[in-house]
């Protein structure tokens, strides 16, 4: 043991701040610039990195993951409504319907901003002939 201490080599960020970014739709790469320009429309660049999201498409993925976690908790929340309390078919109507639109359309904004964050981490691009 020399007692000096050790130069550490530069490491990247965290991995999970790209996701965290991602979960509160700021750029992945830098975690300060915004994401989208609409609701799901991704800016082309990052206003204050400058990172191009151009080559980085998610297409319906983040609408896969979404349709699957709000079903699945709403259909069995109602399904254990239903077997414990059997409320009318109109009451069901009236609480699941709204509750089905409302986590579809909130969780698709960060869903789609963690799938970006996923891409820009894995290096994930669209792929062409040459790859």
């Amino acid at each position: 043991m020399t007692g000096a201490p050790r130069q550490s080599e530069p490491t990247e960020p965290a991995r999970i701040q790209a996701i965290r970014a991602g979960l509160l739709c700021r750029c992945p790469n830098c975690g300060k610039g915004r994401l989208f320009a609409g609701f799901l429309k991704v800016v082309p660049t990052c206003a204050i990195c400058g990172f191009d999201f151009a080559r980085l498409n998610t297409g319906d993925g983040a609408a896969i993951f979404v349709m699957q976690i709000a079903g699945g908790l709403v259909v069995f929340t109602a399904l254990f409504v239903e077997i414990a309390y059997s409320p009318p078919m109109w009451l069901h109507l009236v609480v699941f319907l709204p509750l089905v639109l409302g986590l579809s359309l909130g969780l698709m904004r960060p869903g789609k901003g963690v799938m970006i964050a996923l891409q820009m981490r894995n290096r994930a691009g669209q792929a062409s002939r040459h790859d």
